[in-house]
């Protein structure tokens, strides 16, 4: 199980990277909603990584982060993520408050699911936008990863 969890954050890390380079690549095509996207899927990835870890949270939920940091960020949740996947009990149950000041309590590995869907729903709104903007969208489908 933990290799899975493994493999799902390559991929998923590779798929935002995908993302990023392409927003780089063609900052004149770029959409405010695309950066604001793909912002708040290593936002949120920084989040679930930091409560797992009972650390302190270094981003807001929705916080819009510049072109030139996102790859650095994505790189860090990902090592955080695998580390996280080696290290922690799966079966752990982890308590947090959300950004809404709600309590909750949820497996580990419920939790690193969550964060690959979480994270693959969003690259999905952006391969949306890209095609809107009149870019081709990007095909980020995990079967063509595997390919």
């Amino acid at each position: 199980m933990k290799l899975f969890y493994k493999e799902l954050f390559e991929f998923s890390h590779d798929m935002n990277q995908k993302v990023i380079d392409a927003l780089i690549r063609h900052p004149d095509n770029v959409s405010e909603k695309s950066v604001k996207l793909i912002s708040h899927i290593l936002s949120a990835q920084n989040i679930w990584n930091s409560r797992i870890n009972k650390q302190a949270e270094a981003y807001t939920v929705w916080q819009v982060h510049s072109l030139g940091h996102l790859k650095n960020i994505d790189v860090l949740n990902y090592e955080k993520s695998c580390h996280i996947a080696d290290n922690v009990d799966l079966d752990k149950t982890i308590s947090y408050v959300n950004s809404k000041g709600q309590a909750y309590n949820n497996s580990v590995k419920d939790i690193l699911f969550h964060v690959i869907n979480h994270s693959t729903y969003h690259r999905a709104q952006i391969a949306s936008d890209f095609k809107q903007n009149g870019s081709d969208p990007l095909i980020t489908d995990y079967i063509f990863y595997k390919r």
